[in-house]
């Protein structure tokens, strides 16, 4: 039971970042965004990753913890990329 609940609550986070993506995407631009937030939630993934592991608990819910970390990463890469036309954008 405690692996589907935190496998639950991995999927309702994961819901968000997609979302989150699209959004990065669209906007072409880094305002709103927190670099040092995203880089928080990236590192909250990779130690969940390094706690399953550390303590054998090599399951499906750690698919879950990558698919998160892949997902927070892709956004951070369009935040450098969305940050580059900022600067694009206000330099003419």
């Amino acid at each position: 039971m405690p692996q589907i609940l935190e496998a639950v609550m991995m999927v309702c986070f994961g819901v968000s970042w997609p979302v989150s993506i699209l959004r990065s995407w669209r906007a072409r631009s880094a305002r709103g965004k927190s670099l040092l937030f995203l880089c928080g939630i990236a590192m909250g993934y990779a130690t969940g990753i390094a706690a399953k592991l550390a303590a054998g608990q090599v399951t499906y819910v750690l698919a879950f913890y990558a698919i998160n970390l892949l997902m927070v990463s892709a956004d951070i890469a369009l935040y450098f990329r969305n940050r580059r036309l900022d600067r694009e954008n206000a330099n003419g």
